[in-house]
């Protein structure tokens, strides 16, 4: 006959009310000595008293038993049902995780999961049904949450860091700025703008502030080396430095010079149609919603861009440039 001691067999009904029930679920006496056999074998020899005195024993303890007594002989269900995080609070840090581009699909797995478990399992079968996005857009650099985490420890610390910086080229291949060569910041803070994370640091080679992506660091490393505190207003330097910007869905193709490959990466993913035209331009294929959105959207690049299909797009873009051309001709 199987026989547990006192402290396991507490700890087991804690995660049995913590992992199978919630407000929709509940168990009774009979359910539960149940669950303990499952795990511990048929011959299990429990006493219900002794259940009954765990189960007040975690109540004086402050974990959250609710008791279910309907009427006088009925069965009594019990359930674990306050969380620190509520369904739809869990449901928003997912779709969180799930859009975060700087993110890769393999820690978007691993964070996801660990989220699904501060629910009861039934709840966590809720959070199975994420948004979805296109997962080409998800960064492919391993171990960013580790890179983050040792960014906002050299912050915290105020301390010098040193990481190598690279961009995708019109080939889509990573390549590392200055030939490799390390980068030495003093490191200010971490900003969540675009979908991505950013370093806003002080480079000393450059002898001013910049901002990097997270997720193009390589080699992230924190020096001994420190640097006094400096008042820095992240928020206004945010503001002035990063901007966002809707149509039926159709095939473009936009002409575009080499140096805006990243944007259009970032904007499309790794894996949108790229095709090189001539040494200075390339032609990006995508779909995308054809509006005045994307019109605006395509302006922000002046001359460096030209579309090439579909006709309606070229037309209502030349209508916009004589519209343009108009306004500056007019007297002031």
């Amino acid at each position: 006959m199987t026989r547990i001691d006192n402290k396991e067999r507490l700890l087991k009904l804690m995660s049995i009310l913590r992992e199978e029930t919630d407000e929709d679920h509940e168990l009774n006496m009979d359910d539960i000595i149940l669950r303990f056999k499952q795990t511990y074998g048929s011959d299990l020899k429990l006493n219900k008293n002794s259940l009954k005195d765990d189960l007040d024993h975690l109540i004086r303890q402050g974990f959250d038993v609710t008791i279910n007594q309907e009427k006088d002989g009925l069965p009594k269900y019990y359930s674990h049902q306050y969380r620190l995080f509520e369904l739809y609070e869990l449901r928003m840090l997912i779709d969180a995780v799930v859009s975060a581009k700087f993110i890769s699909k393999k820690e978007t797995k691993q964070v996801t999961g660990k989220i699904k478990q501060l629910a009861s399992q039934q709840q966590g079968k809720k959070l199975h049904n994420e948004i979805q996005i296109d997962s080409s857009i998800k960064s492919e650099t391993p171990f960013i949450r580790r890179t983050i985490h040792d960014i906002h420890e050299a912050i915290a610390e105020r301390k010098v860091i040193t990481f190598q910086y690279g961009r995708y080229d019109v080939n889509k291949q990573f390549n590392l700025s200055h030939e490799g060569r390390l980068y030495k910041v003093k490191p200010y803070a971490l900003a969540w703008a675009n979908d991505f994370y950013y370093l806003i640091a002080y480079y000393y080679e450059a002898g001013e502030i910049r901002h990097y992506r997270v997720d193009r660091l390589r080699n992230v490393q924190t020096l001994a080396e420190t640097f006094p505190y400096e008042a820095f207003d992240v928020s206004k330097y945010v503001q002035s430095t990063f901007h966002m910007f809707a149509g039926d869905e159709e095939w473009i193709k936009i002409k575009f010079h080499n140096h805006l490959i990243n944007v259009m990466i970032d904007k499309f993913g790794k894996n949108v149609s790229i095709q090189r035209d001539g040494e200075d331009h390339f032609i990006l294929s995508t779909k995308a919603r054809v509006s005045t959105g994307l019109v605006n959207w395509i302006f922000t690049f002046g001359s460096q861009a030209k579309v090439m299909s579909p006709p309606s797009l070229v037309e209502t873009v030349k209508s916009e440039v004589n519209k343009l051309h108009s306004l500056y001709q007019d007297e002031w």
